[in-house]
């Protein structure tokens, strides 16, 4: 619950810099992430580092799984205002490193820092929403994060081939951390304001364990994403590492959310089991339209771009409907559309139909996934006490992270299995995608918006 009077908009006075600043934050941080995608061929060549391409994305991964818990855990102990600069604090310095990287071992440990970094800004940034903002603006601040997270989707990756052409790849992080500097000098009037707000103190969700167990998920996650280069032992390995990843992880959520129990863990399951579907399917959408209709790749990734507008503008017509249409009502109507997409775009494959009619599909999953992500975060700071907020909303990204990176990889050993392009790969993927989101049908409908 909020401790100041209650604004009347996102840009009120009391509210402006802190929407201005974490919004900047939140889209460089997704800029970071696309841009890498354009330009790592590039920083391979020229730093001779083939060899840890994968690494050089998976590490991140694996350590925004770290910085999401750490940060998480440190926001119910001391407030989100130190863990939020602490963590703009490690995502400089992973820039500064990837940014004037000459090696490629330095470039891997740059972006290493940069997913501890910003797994600890993002969880930070929900505590945050919840000390400062009131409920009410809860489903409109949060729609705006969704919103600056997509838009570097459509932008990302051609600022980011023009920032390498012109200047060099090298700026596409070091101009970065200059806009993080700005961001977190807009964000400073809120963090002194925290600082003076007396803290309640972790409760019994936070314990010694957390981030020794987050580390080992961490390392599951990323056995996972590297098992496909492993040749025969590829699905061992992958079956291994989801167990020790699954293992781990059940601490790091409130209990229940694994048997989806009513109310809060049911909206976490929900995220975490729709973000696996969407992203798995998203993951070969473009390949397909490559591999089976020659499209170019520009084209081809037209309906991801398709996708993020839907997701964007549903997150901000449901941020204005606000509590005129209630949360578990949004988050159903929501599961509803992702189910449909998904299904369709599974329909489209098996029947070979043409791009177009697929794009239809993925607009109307886009539609669904961006009323369920706002949502979903507003009923967890709903049930969150001041003292469980840090790990409740750490466990909501974790979902995201963990749920996303084992899907994908699960996808990418069933397309080989299934003989990729020239076999039934793609089948195979939009099958995974298919099954998944179906469960997310009884999911939804055991979300309770209030405790």
């Amino acid at each position: 619950m909020s401790t100041t009077p209650a604004p009347q908009g996102l840009l009120s006075p009391a509210l402006l810099w802190t929407t201005v600043g974490s919004s900047v934050l939140i889209f460089l941080g997704a800029f970071e992430s696309l841009a890498v995608t354009t330009i790592m061929p590039t920083v391979s060549r020229e730093l001779d580092g083939q060899a840890l391409y994968a690494l050089a994305f998976s590490a991140t991964l694996a350590a925004s799984i770290v910085g999401t818990v750490a940060g998480g855990f440190w926001a119910d102990r001391a407030g989100p205002a130190r863990p939020l600069l602490a963590g703009i604090l490690v995502f400089l310095v992973g820039l500064v490193l990837s940014g004037s990287a000459a090696h490629m071992e330095v470039f891997v440990v740059g972006r290493f820092f940069q997913g501890l970094g910003s797994g600890a800004i993002n969880v930070a940034l929900y505590v945050v929403v919840a000390r400062l903002y009131p409920a009410s603006l809860h489903p409109r601040i949060f729609g705006l994060f969704a919103t600056v997270w997509l838009i570097p989707s459509l932008i990302g990756p051609v600022l980011a081939g023009l920032i390498a052409d012109t200047l060099s790849w090298h700026w596409v992080f070091l101009g970065v951390g200059v806009l993080v500097l700005i961001a977190a000098g807009a964000i400073i009037p809120s963090v002194l304001t925290l600082l003076r707000m007396p803290e309640h103190g972790a409760d019994a969700t936070s314990s010694r364990w957390i981030v020794p167990l987050s580390l080992v998920a961490a390392v599951g996650v990323l056995g996972v994403s590297l098992a496909g280069e492993l040749g025969p032992l590829a699905w061992p390995v992958a079956v291994g590492a989801l167990g020790v990843a699954f293992v781990a992880l059940r601490p790091l959520f409130p209990r229940g959310t694994f048997r989806a129990a009513r109310g809060m863990p049911a909206a976490i399951a929900l995220r975490g089991v729709v973000a696996s579907a969407f992203f798995a399917v998203e993951a070969f959408q473009p390949l397909l339209f490559q591999e089976r209709f020659d499209y170019q790749p520009w084209a081809a990734g037209l309906i991801l771009t398709v996708g993020g507008v839907a997701w964007a503008v549903s997150s901000e017509v449901q941020g204005r409907l606000g509590d005129r249409v209630g949360h578990e009502a949004t988050l159903r109507l929501g599961t509803v559309l992702a189910v449909t997409g998904l299904l369709w775009q599974l329909t489209t494959t098996l029947l070979w139909l043409a791009p177009p009619i697929a794009a239809i599909g993925w607009l109307v999953a886009g539609v669904g996934m961006g009323l369920i992500y706002p949502r979903v975060s507003t009923v967890v700071l709903a049930h969150s006490a001041p003292g469980e907020q840090g790990f409740n909303s750490g466990a909501m990204s974790i979902a995201d992270l963990a749920g996303a990176a084992s899907s994908i990889a699960i996808a990418g050993l069933l397309f080989s299995a299934f003989g990729g392009v020239e076999g039934a790969g793609f089948t195979a993927v939009f099958v995974l995608g298919a099954a998944l989101v179906l469960l997310t049908l009884p999911v939804a409908w055991r979300v309770r918006a209030q405790p």
